[in-house]
């Protein structure tokens, strides 16, 4: 019987029914009364450990204290003592292409990441956009439980789309990672760091002159995310993505870094190589037989260096070495936070740099590494002037070749080529609850390609079919779980194909077939880095210039047996060209920083009018507006209050080179700094004037560009107000292909470092900026009258 719960006042009745209960007029039919049916909340395996990968940035084989080298890097050699060093782990020469395969377990040119986002080229395994279809480790791991971070260096969005406007389905967020503190591009200012929070772009915490660094940041980043988390879920393991700026150009570190290694360089690169190669045969990280490579043909030895040269390269050392060391410490401070709350055993670590040490620095090293990407000279001299300024906030400083080569001991070459030396990284595995051995080194050869499958393999995961409706692509790394546990089991990884900017080659069970391009060195090519291979040269190539070496008996590549093993050879060459087909490597593209000037998809249609507005965010360089070797206006409609105004109007770019339109001590001012070698001016005669007023600046081209020697178009620099000419002045020579490194375009104000040295940053405007136009459509201001008493006047 139905029982009556009758209520006072005019409410409803309830009628309560137990399960099973007939109801009149419905024959034959019992109804169970209903019960709420919750989600299942998602939850990872119980005891599932965090992951933790540290990719570093420019590390080569030689630079960490654990696999032989002086630099002091205790935090990551106790990794090493209580885990397993690779001898044998493998990259593809550069960043972005590493990265999309840390992430992906997918070769770089199947993520379409050939190069790095900037020097894309359109070709399907060359556009920059990373397929949905190759799912990234943080997707899968977060759709098991997972809480997932991504923290420091990114660069593995299309250049196109790393601005405010998006789309941002290619941003950290959009790719499996809950939450993002870092920079996008591939390199950042450590002072003065473009830094985004999630998908919006923030300042940084606090000032260079207040102590202010980007790895202390990050790290503090790191934790603060964990510990978010962990005060409410504490079961819940995190998948943390550490990406270190280190040791990536700018070299920048605190002063009393790299005075720790004052004078431990003096001895120089040649001897750096041979006391590394002694402390890795006694480390065990390379064989006792191992032959140390050549000395580079490309690399002055250092007998041959002058006093002053010695004294400046040295120094460039001292304060990369310091620069490294203050990393693996904040790296300490995140381990042992870790430590703190109870994680770390549980913790799988993966240490890996993205590829071999860099050679961006030139033959003599750079204050200023935006002098390599415009092709202007740097002298000794020079350099010398700025040698007590290296590591600090007003430098952009990187080493010259020869710590480069010294960096990859015991192999030839570097960065951005496929002998070993660009290739071949050191690499740790860390989990004590997970892995029994410790402080051995494994020899079986390896690739970050096979970094997923490892994880997925022992966390016990399945890679994924489709990843929110995307079918998957396959895995193309392989597990080296096995040889973790097994350290006589062979690597499961028996071939594997490298190509970087025309230099090619393949591994196959112990040998590596290499064609390198220019050639072994640019002074035996006799061509520089960069040059592109014409089509009928590729022919060539095959025929006369790839190497073999048998590695599993050459261990740094020494001894080339192509002519002795001819057969294999030509049976290495063919497959690399299936290799090549499989994974959409052609075509074979040998240019360098020539990429970078192609032309490419852009968020917005093409237009001769760009307006920018105060408050927003700073623009990507790769998203503003191209004001380089053409005739353009910056207009910037302002209201001036009573008393005057100062600040920045429209800035672009940092100390390594920008330009800034802006008015100090009343008086209308444009700067533009030619990679800090020089900075020319033009500024108004008189005060700008109370009241609402049209600001602009204008540049006429006066010659053409000489982009092979570093020089811009010169030009004639004009300013006006309300259409009057009140300034002008010739700048012999303007910055030729790219603006700061690590700094956009901004309206109000000069975040970042100072795009001129006349301010501190941000500097910004005290009046009111409407708007800022830039017009590039050469349509100019032409003051007739001004014009002829500027040319008597310089009669």
């Amino acid at each position: 019987m139905a029982k009556n719960n009758k209520g006072k006042g005019s409410g409803p009745k309830l009628t309560e029914y137990k399960p099973g209960t007939a109801f009149p007029g419905v024959i034959g039919r019992t109804f169970d009364v209903s019960t709420p049916a919750w989600p299942e909340p998602l939850r990872a395996k119980e005891g599932a450990p965090n992951v933790l990968f540290i990719i570093l940035d420019d590390v080569g084989y030689g630079q960490l204290g654990c696999f032989g080298s002086p630099i002091e890097t205790p935090n990551l050699d106790k990794l090493a003592k209580n885990g397993l060093r690779f001898n044998n782990m493998h990259t593809t020469a550069l960043c972005s292409p590493t990265r999309s395969c840390v992430l992906t377990g997918r070769n770089h040119h199947s993520n379409a990441m050939a190069c790095i986002t900037e020097g894309s080229t359109g070709y399907p395994g060359s556009n920059g956009y990373i397929p949905f279809a190759n799912g990234f480790l943080s997707e899968i791991l977060l759709e098991h439980g997972y809480n997932t971070y991504a923290i420091g260096k990114w660069h593995l969005t299309p250049a196109d789309q790393i601005s405010a406007a998006g789309p941002y389905d290619r941003w950290p967020l959009g790719r499996g990672f809950e939450r993002f503190y870092g920079f996008l591009g591939g390199e950042t200012h450590q002072y003065y760091p473009e830094l985004v929070l999630n998908n919006q772009s923030v300042d940084q915490p606090k000032t260079p002159e207040e102590g202010y660094h980007l790895t202390e940041d990050l790290t503090d980043k790191a934790t603060a995310f964990i510990a978010d988390s962990k005060q409410v879920a504490p079961n819940k393991p995190f998948f943390l993505y550490f990406c270190t700026g280190t040791a990536h150009a700018p070299h920048h570190v605190p002063k009393e870094w790299a005075d720790k290694y004052k004078g431990r360089f003096d001895d120089g690169w040649d001897a750096y190589r041979d006391k590394v190669f002694t402390k890795q045969k006694e480390l065990g990280i390379v064989p006792k037989d191992a032959e140390l490579s050549r000395h580079d043909p490309d690399v002055k030895p250092w007998k041959d260096c002058s006093p002053q040269e010695k004294k400046l390269y040295a120094r460039m050392m001292e304060v990369f070495a310091g620069f490294l060391t203050h990393a693996d410490h904040h790296i300490g401070r995140l381990l042992d936070f870790l430590k703190s709350i109870g994680e770390f055993d549980n913790t799988l670590v993966m240490v890996l740099s993205d590829n071999g040490a860099s050679s961006e620095g030139g033959p003599t090293g750079s204050v200023n590494e935006n002098l390599f990407f415009n092709n202007v000279p740097e002298s000794l001299e020079d350099n010398l002037k700025a040698i007590d300024e290296l590591g600090s906030p007003t430098s952009y400083n990187h080493y010259a070749w020869g710590w480069t080569w010294a960096g990859d001991t015991p192999f030839r070459r570097w960065k951005r080529e496929t002998y070993r030396g660009g290739t071949s990284d050191p690499f740790i595995v860390h989990w004590p609850k997970g892995i029994k051995a410790k402080g051995e080194v494994r020899a079986q050869y390896a690739h970050a390609i096979d970094m997923v499958p490892t994880v997925l393999e022992l966390l016990g995961i399945e890679a994924p079919t489709s990843i929110r409706g995307v079918t998957q692509s396959p895995i193309e790394g392989v597990s080296f779980a096995h040889v973790i546990a097994d350290p006589k089991t062979p690597s499961k990884h028996v071939s594997q194909y490298f190509e970087m900017m025309g230099h090619r080659s393949l591994y196959h069970d112990g040998w590596r077939a290499v064609c390198p391009w220019p050639g072994p060195s640019f002074a035996e090519a006799g061509k520089f880095f960069g040059e592109p291979i014409p089509a009928e040269k590729l022919t060539e190539l095959d025929a006369k210039h790839w190497e073999l070496y048998h590695v599993a008996e050459d261990f740094a590549e020494n001894n080339n047996v192509a002519l002795a093993n001819r057969d294999r050879l030509i049976a290495m060459i063919a497959t690399w060209y299936v290799e090549a087909g499989k994974y959409k490597v052609m075509p074979v593209d040998g240019r360098g920083v020539l990429r970078l000037t192609d032309p490419r998809p852009e968020i917005a249609e093409a237009r001769t009018k760009y307006i920018y507005y105060p408050g927003t965010q700073q623009v990507p360089a790769n998203a503003a507006v191209k004001v380089l070797n053409r005739p353009h206006s910056i207009t910037a409609d302002v209201e001036i209050p009573k008393g005057g105004a100062e600040g920045v109007l429209f800035s672009h770019g940092g100390n390594d080179g920008g330009y800034s339109f802006f008015i100090k001590d009343g008086k209308l001012r444009y700067g533009h700094n030619y990679v800090a070698k020089a900075v020319y001016y033009v500024e108004s005669q008189g005060p700008v004037p109370e009241g609402h007023h049209e600001l602009r600046y204008e540049f006429e081209p006066t010659g053409k560009p000489d982009v092979a020697h570093g020089k811009g178009t010169p030009g004639r620099a004009q300013i006006y107000i309300d259409g009057k000419l009140v300034g002008q002045a010739d700048f012999p020579v303007t910055i030729p292909l790219a603006l700061g490194l690590a700094s956009g375009a901004c309206a109000g104000a000069d975040p970042g470092s100072p795009a001129v040295p006349d301010y501190k940053p941000p500097f910004p405007f005290t009046g009111k900026i409407h708007k800022v136009i830039v017009d590039v459509s050469g349509d100019l201001i032409r003051d007739r009258e001004a014009e002829m008493r500027h040319i008597l006047a310089h009669q």
